[in-house]
């Protein structure tokens, strides 16, 4: 047998994917599993978008596009950003992803030295955490709290730059927390980045899931940033698209290069047919967005309803995305034992906080990007499970 790369040591295997093959191998056997671990919309991905891409394979599109992905797809993406996002791009400055993962592993790949410092926030989605740390690179977090509404903390975050520090990461809409970051915690967090010279890497997937009339800034957007912002986006989570793996980032042409050369070792491009059905996905997607956005509303506010009514357990009102981080430091067990408690004996499959960094603690998220019908059953399931733990 031989062994791995020492840096291999630092990868571990994702908390989510975990939770989900444990929930996957119980429901093989007949067990009743409700999946709330995983954030993959149970919707179908719209008929529009997938007639796109049978035409696109019947015309015989099923070759090697550019490294940097089609001119029609970078051209629609530069087009949104424009026009939704306030930042004028060009179609030279987008590279098609597989995926936003490509994205976050490619920037990291390209501008992270072994001992350079990169600022993730606390709790967040564990790539953030661990492909730092694949390049000798130091992930340093900052927190996100709940009691301030895990908005950023400023002065925290400021103690924590160095004369390494050369990266910050975002994430808003947030994964795990839901929280938007507001237009005024951006533009400070957009001074300090021009004050210590950072670049920002801004994690913007679930931008489009937002609720009660709020709006997901692009920090791009303010004035000073494009030029030191890699924006990361795709098509998984708002177009339900999740197995197509098509995502995008888009920063100044300079660093687009930087990224293509790493890109290009990986993947080469995101399949042909794929794009062509992104495009027809940003042009013609926004009405099945919004019946799904619709929807999403409906089932995260009997969520958080039910489960601050529950004993002892609390959560914030997300903002956006599907997630809720659901406060269970009450049950005085760590969130690990907790969600694998829910899910062999409330046949509920969470996910424990502490995947998401220290501040996770005390925590467990859950996605109510299952059904309505499922949710409700959940809740009466976890109810019970919660006053059984409480008892013991």
């Amino acid at each position: 047998m031989f062994n791995t790369a020492e840096r291999m040591d630092k990868l571990p295997f994702s908390e989510i994917r975990v939770m989900m093959e444990r929930a996957n191998r119980m429901q093989k056997e007949g067990i009743d599993v409700i999946h709330m671990e995983i954030g993959r919309p149970d919707f179908d991905t719209p008929d529009v978008i997938k007639d796109a891409a049978y035409k696109s394979l019947q015309e015989g599109h099923v070759f090697y596009t550019s490294n940097y992905g089609t001119p029609q797809l970078r051209a629609a993406i530069a087009e949104k950003l424009t026009k939704e996002n306030g930042v004028a791009y060009k179609p030279e400055e987008i590279l098609v992803t597989i995926g936003v993962g490509e994205g976050t592993y490619a920037s990291m790949a390209a501008f992270l030295n072994p001992g350079d410092e990169v600022l993730v926030p606390n709790p967040v989605w564990l790539n953030y955490i661990h492909v730092p740390e694949f390049f000798g690179a130091k992930p340093v977090s900052y927190s996100l709290k709940e009691e301030n509404d895990y908005q950023i903390d400023m002065d925290e975050l400021e103690s924590k730059i160095t004369d390494k520090t050369r990266m910050l990461v975002i994430n808003t809409p947030g994964n795990p927390t839901g929280t938007v970051q507001s237009r005024e915690t951006l533009m400070k967090l957009a001074d300090i980045a021009k004050k210590y010279d950072l670049i920002v890497v801004s994690d913007e997937i679930y931008e489009k899931l937002v609720y009660g009339g709020v709006k997901a800034v692009s920090i791009a957007s303010l004035p000073g940033m494009k030029e030191r912002t890699i924006t990361l986006n795709g098509f998984s989570k708002c177009y339900s698209m999740t197995g197509w793996r098509l995502g995008y980032a888009a920063a100044p042409v300079e660093m687009i290069q930087a990224l293509v050369r790493v890109h290009q070792y990986i993947n080469t491009c995101a399949a042909s047919f794929v794009q062509d059905a992104g495009v027809v996905a940003l042009r013609e997607g926004e009405p099945y967005v919004q019946k799904m956005v619709a929807e999403y509303e409906r089932r995260r506010n009997y969520a958080v309803k039910a489960l601050n009514a529950m004993d002892g357990i609390s959560c914030k009102t997300p903002e956006g995305a599907f997630y809720i981080f659901v406060n269970v430091k009450s049950i005085g067990l760590p969130s690990a034992q907790i969600a694998d408690y829910l899910l062999d004996h409330a046949h509920v499959a969470a996910v424990p906080g502490s995947a998401f960094g220290s501040e996770g603690e005390g925590y467990i998220r859950l996605s109510y990007a299952c059904s309505y019908e499922k949710i409700v059953e959940a809740m009466g399931r976890m109810e019970k499970a919660f006053a059984e733990l409480k008892k013991n």
